[in-house]
């Protein structure tokens, strides 16, 4: 399985704007640019669509790594915040916080705990994040 995104900057620097579609055409010449990444600009930028990437990968995987083990209904939310830190001249993702809030009828703490750190570890999106992942849950049964 491919999927892909592509992405267009016109002109160059802090002055150029950027673009960013994906093959789905869920996101279609979004502006993406200077001021959307490091400041509070219109558009989106990386970080925002990694997180998006991160919360949404997470989220599936717990929903059905819960499936698997016997639980049938329940709700899932969770919010990223990826960290774009200096490093050097340049910057680097550091860090992609998770923060979940769920409702699973019938499951133990310990359980959930289980289950939602295996999810964490074995999303795709965190295998490929080489950053620091952390999670934050509350469960309500």
């Amino acid at each position: 399985m491919i999927r892909s995104a592509s992405a267009r900057y016109d002109g160059l620097g802090k002055d150029g704007k950027g673009h960013v579609s994906t093959q789905s055409g869920v996101l279609s010449d979004q502006q993406y640019g200077f001021t959307s990444r490091f400041e509070d600009g219109k558009g989106t930028n990386p970080e925002e669509l990694i997180a998006a990437a991160h919360a949404s990968c997470f989220t599936m995987a717990l929903s059905f790594a819960l499936a698997g083990a016997g639980f049938t209904d329940g709700t899932l939310e969770t919010t990223a915040k990826v960290s774009l830190d200096k490093d050097g001249d340049g910057f680097k993702v550091t860090k992609s916080a998770l923060t979940l809030t769920a409702h699973v009828p019938g499951i133990e703490q310990a359980k959930f705990e289980e289950i939602a750190a295996g999810a964490k570890a074995g999303c795709p999106i965190s295998k490929l994040l080489n950053a620091e992942i952390t999670l934050e849950h509350s469960l309500t049964v």
